[in-house]
């Protein structure tokens, strides 16, 4: 009797293989195709990296004179219309320098460095900047970038047309096969474009254009992109 009913047992007990599902094929035909969307726009919004560096035999000259340099600079740009949260710390340090003669280490003395990132809400005022800057006392332009105000919108834009652009490559695909587009199964965001490049600005460069007159900044356009994977389903 009990073997009866162990037997009875494992006949209700499914093989452990059968409880491994193997992955279904679709049951539809589908298409799959990429789609990029682009949008230009001309800048209305600057950052400059601006910078002081000083060196003296001690650390706290060192910094005396570096204040003795930037508080100018932030001072004038202030006076100059840019608004107090336009001006920001991005770096400041103080080090001991070395320098290496004939197989030796010898001292240079302490150098210390700031650096600040000023917003330029103004695009066409970026020159202008850029000679009160130098003008009063700064010893680095490391770099300047572009960007605008709403670029959020811009990006949403882009992200639309490479929809569209995606929808329009599937509808093609779909004709060239003899179907059509059913309905649209999946959409994913793939990389865009990066963010703008710095464009370099050399300290020799800026140093000659103050002399003279601002220098001219052309802000070009931005290129904003987007990537989109499209998956629809045919008829």
């Amino acid at each position: 009797m009990r073997l009866a009913f162990f037997l009875f047992l494992l006949w209700l007990v499914p093989p452990a293989a059968s409880a491994q599902q193997t992955p279904s094929t679709p049951t539809e035909p589908v298409v799959v195709v990429v789609g990029d969307g682009q949008v230009n726009a001309v800048p209305d919004r600057a950052w400059i990296t601006i910078g002081a560096e000083s060196r003296a035999p001690s650390p706290r000259e060192a910094q005396k004179r570096n204040a003795d340099l930037m508080g100018p600079v932030q001072d004038k740009l202030r006076g100059a219309g840019l608004p107090a949260d336009a001006i920001r710390t991005t770096g400041y340090d103080v080090q001991y320098e070395w320098d290496f003669v004939n197989g030796k280490r010898v001292g240079r003395g302490y150098v210390a460095r700031n650096s600040i990132e000023v917003r330029i809400d103004t695009v066409d005022r970026v020159g202008e900047y850029l000679e009160i800057a130098v003008g009063s006392g700064a010893t680095s332009l490391n770099g300047i970038r572009f960007d605008m105000k709403d670029q959020a919108k811009l990006e949403r834009e882009a992200l639309r047309l490479a929809v569209s652009d995606a929808r329009a490559k599937a509808e093609a695909a779909a004709a060239g096969a003899g179907r059509a587009i059913d309905r649209i199964v999946r959409i994913d965001e793939q990389g865009g474009g990066g963010p703008p490049v710095p464009m370099p600005y050399l300290r020799a460069a800026a140093q000659t254009a103050a002399a003279d007159a601002a220098p001219p900044i052309a802000a070009g356009q931005l290129e904003i992109r987007a990537r989109v994977s499209l998956t629809a389903a045919l008829k």
